[in-house]
């Protein structure tokens, strides 16, 4: 398989920290808030594939392009960039060797933590706006 850092996915990911659209959960929460099945598939129908990739800083060029296989490794809600979806693609990354994805969720990992040590009034809430309005999961 053939995974490689999905370079529009991380500046996408850099920007949204730089606007303070980032969610600094726990490690651990990845489970919770990332998107479900239900949730990606409505992303796609309103946003399309491109927009979708986004989202996904891994690119599997053994999958077709307009399929979600093609992308690995999310990082967000599709509104912010979760600390825990980052830990979770750094961790994963590093398990299979994409030292590319691994480096650049550090990066990503790194400002987020810079972020965390920042004035609260910089910082994003720690749920997900939408999060409530959807209910537990």
């Amino acid at each position: 398989m053939a995974v490689t850092l999905n370079r529009r996915a991380y500046e996408h990911a850099k920007e949204l920290i730089g606007e303070g659209r980032f969610v600094l959960d726990e490690r651990d929460a990845w489970s919770e808030h990332r998107p479900s099945a239900e949730e990606e598939n409505a992303y796609i129908r309103l946003h399309g594939f491109s927009e979708y990739g986004r989202w996904y800083l891994g690119i599997n060029d053994e999958k077709p392009e307009e399929t979600k296989g093609h992308y690995e490794f999310p990082f967000g809600d599709f509104t912010n960039v979760h600390r825990c979806g980052v830990l979770a693609a750094e961790s994963r990354a590093g398990q299979y060797q994409h030292h590319d994805i691994e480096n650049a969720t550090a990066h990503l990992h790194g400002m987020l933590e810079g972020r965390k040590a920042a004035p609260t009034s910089k910082r994003s809430r720690t749920a997900s706006p939408g999060r409530a309005a959807r209910g537990a999961r």
